[in-house]
């Protein structure tokens, strides 16, 4: 059986709490020891590389998806990780999207929000049905999660959406989920309204 691979969203800064490189090695140390294959932006700083350096390190394939513009020395490196570029940042997203199984976020900033926030628009709107998990670690995300639910207490978006994403605070939780995930339609009860 193939092995699953998973997309990790996550900070390319190496500026940041000393709390986020160990949060992001214990996410590639546990991809590799529970048989999961990595994609992720390609960087060799930051969470990023930190993420790609333990996954490889633990027996993970990784694949680093980086746009022709920004692949440069110090920032990304083929060293740990098999890299495909592409010619911009939406053929970038689309390779992440097709060819990973689910997705996970970690902390990050415009970038990682960015993706995010297009992932699971792209499975409200129906173009995936994967597993999207946010690891809210020490309350990173909560300030966008409140945000979310002005969405839903506003009526900007129907709560049957909650479903698609799901929230959780370690490296452990994200993985059992993604191991006993299957896709439900959320659509029924605003089929049914």
């Amino acid at each position: 059986m193939d092995k699953k691979t998973i997309c990790v969203f996550c900070s390319s800064s190496d500026d940041l709490s000393k709390k986020y490189y160990l949060l992001a090695n214990e996410l590639g140390s546990l991809l590799g020891k529970n048989n999961y294959n990595l994609i992720h932006g390609a960087g060799s700083i930051g969470l990023m590389g930190v993420l790609m350096k333990s996954a490889s390190d633990s027996g993970c394939i990784v694949t680093g998806v980086v746009p022709e513009r920004l692949n440069r020395p110090n920032i990304v490196s083929d060293k740990h990780q098999k890299l495909v570029i592409t010619a911009d940042m939406k053929d970038r997203k689309e390779y992440m999207r097709k060819n990973s199984d689910a997705f996970i976020a970690l902390p990050g900033g415009y970038g990682t929000l960015e993706e995010l926030l297009e992932i699971i628009t792209l499975k409200q709107l129906k173009y995936h049905t994967k597993p999207i998990v946010i690891i809210n670690f020490d309350g990173f995300y909560d300030m966008l999660l409140n945000q979310f639910e002005v969405f839903y207490s506003e009526k900007f978006t129907n709560e049957s959406y909650k479903g698609l994403y799901h929230v959780c605070t370690t490296p452990n939780e994200a993985l059992r989920y993604i191991e006993g995930y299957e896709p439900k339609n959320i659509y029924d009860k605003y089929l049914k309204e």
